[in-house]
């Protein structure tokens, strides 16, 4: 069975996005990629207060600088295509109001035919969580099962009933409603956010850092869904963040994700075949100079990945 591929849309400050979001939405779709996909970075603090990741002492990159909003991104590509599924890589959902995402989310769903994913996380910026004003960092956990939980019941019949820590709707007709059951990805790499996966979540949005880490997660997945008694299926989507470069000397030179297309290629597919059905999500647009660039890079990533196998 052929791999899913994605690609994710150019929203950093070297592109122009009224025109070249729904320009390369167009071309991923025609190339032949499944889905298109944004991620979300609201603010780059200065200077910064907190590491990358939260690790002190490593620096933000400067791309990060400038990132568009993911839902507005996704609207753009909505317009440019018809096939392809639209989702988020993932959406910082606690530094949204529950109801306004749940209902942004329908929409969006509503108008593209019924191709979004909704793929939420925690984060991890203290800069952003104060900076949104919902809930603060240390309950991002709570927020997070606060929008999952609004979701659902907004997206499902009318009235709409929810009672929840930030959000009441007592009784209420809201729409317009998905055009079909948006499914819910998480982002999950600790036990507790893996049990948040198997209890509330549709499927699970892992980062690509090697076979043998994929193969572990999955495991660790896997046995906590047979624990909690889980059936229904994960569905997974694989990021790969790649950086397209000239060939390096040696093998020592390169890092997982980085060197030519083939080389690249060869990495995806060593990812493939670990999760049964995963997909693979490819964003390279923080090396491109611009749209024509990042065009030329999928598409020759797209066959050069489908010459390995994937």
């Amino acid at each position: 069975m052929t791999t899913r591929l994605g690609l994710g849309l150019p929203q950093m400050r070297q592109y122009d996005l009224g025109r070249d979001v729904p320009d390369v939405a167009r071309a991923a779709e025609e190339t032949g990629y499944d889905s298109l996909w944004v991620f979300e970075r609201a603010l780059v603090p200065e200077p910064a207060t907190q590491g990358l990741y939260g690790i002190p002492g490593v620096p933000w990159p400067d791309y990060y600088r400038g990132v568009a909003d993911p839902l507005v991104t996704l609207t753009l590509a909505a317009t440019a295509t018809s096939r392809a599924e639209l989702g988020s890589s993932v959406l910082v959902a606690p530094l949204h109001l529950p109801f306004q995402l749940a209902k942004s989310l329908a929409t969006l769903d509503a108008v593209s035919g019924g191709r979004v994913i909704a793929g939420f996380g925690t984060g991890w910026s203290l800069d952003e969580y104060a900076a949104s004003g919902v809930l603060p960092f240390e309950e991002r956990g709570t927020a997070l099962d606060e929008v999952i939980a609004v979701c659902r019941a907004v997206w499902g019949p009318d009235p709409v009933v929810h009672h929840g820590k930030t959000t009441d709707i007592a009784s209420a007709v809201v729409g317009p409603k998905p055009v079909r059951p948006i499914p819910v990805l998480l982002a999950a790499t600790n036990r507790r956010a893996m049990r948040r996966l198997v209890e509330r979540a549709d499927g699970w949005l892992p980062g690509a850092y090697g076979p043998e880490q994929l193969a572990a997660q999955w495991r660790d997945l896997r046995e906590l869904a047979e624990e909690t008694g889980r059936t229904e299926p994960i569905r997974t989507v694989i990021r790969v963040n790649a950086r397209v470069a000239a060939k390096p000397d040696t093998a020592a030179d390169r890092s997982l994700f980085e060197g030519d297309t083939d080389q690249i290629a060869a990495d995806i597919a060593a990812h493939t075949g670990i999760v049964p059905d995963a997909e693979i999500l490819l964003d390279v647009q923080s090396e491109a100079r611009d749209a024509a660039e990042l065009k030329d890079t999928a598409a020759e990533l797209y066959e050069k990945a489908r010459a390995a196998g994937v």
